[in-house]
């Protein structure tokens, strides 16, 4: 796709996101009553009558608690492209699955089969072929199955790291007991 073709689809994305929030906004304004009166300055939460002032000392613990929600929820955003990546090489390196083939005519060169060349384009692979076309089927498998079996094995290794960081930090909170109510 083109560059520039996907720049002018962004701004007019992002015109017409603005169009609508600033529509709704007019819309509120010109709809919404003007005459205030004491009913409608009263507080009003979930329908309930106020008790008390609302203006009270909220326990600090709720924040550490959301804070350790929104860190742990980030993280689970961060396994989406670490299990894509991971099943992608784990499904590469089966060896069940026809990695390269012999490419049409008598050269003797090889090709990625169909489901490889897909799981290397779903990885990011612009233009995925064998390392070595001429050197023959055993050679060229051999060598995308070490290297998948390699990148997997390095993807399990770095998401080991990150939640041992991210066990790390739960600890820490857990020992300044942070967590205990």
């Amino acid at each position: 796709m083109n560059p520039t073709l996907i720049v002018a689809y962004l701004v007019l994305f992002a015109t017409v996101g603005f169009l609508f929030i600033f529509g709704a906004l007019l819309m509120g304004w010109f709809l919404r009553g003007r005459v205030p009166t004491p009913e409608k300055r009263e507080i009003y939460e979930c329908g309930e009558p106020p008790v008390g002032t609302g203006f009270i000392q909220f326990d600090l613990r709720f924040y550490v608690v959301a804070l350790l929600f929104l860190v742990l929820d980030v993280e689970v955003a961060f396994f989406f492209p670490w299990a894509t990546v991971f099943g992608k090489a784990t499904q590469v390196a089966d060896p069940r699955l026809p990695v390269v083939t012999a490419a049409s005519g008598k050269s003797g060169r090889v090709e990625l089969s169909a489901p490889v060349a897909a799981r290397f384009e779903e990885m990011g692979v612009t233009e995925p072929r064998p390392p070595q076309p001429a050197a023959g089927v055993e050679w060229n498998t051999g060598v995308i199955r070490r290297s998948a079996r390699r990148l997997a094995l390095m993807a399990a290794m770095d998401i080991a790291v990150f939640f041992g960081v991210v066990l790390v930090g739960f600890a820490y909170l857990w020992y300044r007991g942070d967590l205990d109510w």
